[in-house]
């Protein structure tokens, strides 16, 4: 998993896979998924994400997940 804060632009975005986007929708205004080729989600955008996450000055590090 890799998840990257972008503060110029305020987008927060994470992917659990490096398979190719195939896809793209904005399910809610805001909040952009990623698809792959079999439907997969495989990633998500959070735009204005400072203003949708309360912490988001801890976005600024790396996050590692385990499993």
């Amino acid at each position: 998993m890799q998840a990257k804060y972008d503060t110029e632009q305020d987008i927060l975005r994470i992917r659990w896979s490096d398979a190719p986007i195939e896809e793209s929708d904005q399910e809610q205004s805001g909040v952009i998924l990623d698809y792959d080729q079999q439907g997969n989600v495989i990633g998500v955008e959070i735009l204005n994400a400072s203003h949708k996450i309360s912490q988001w000055q801890q976005l600024t590090s790396p996050i590692r997940v385990d499993g």
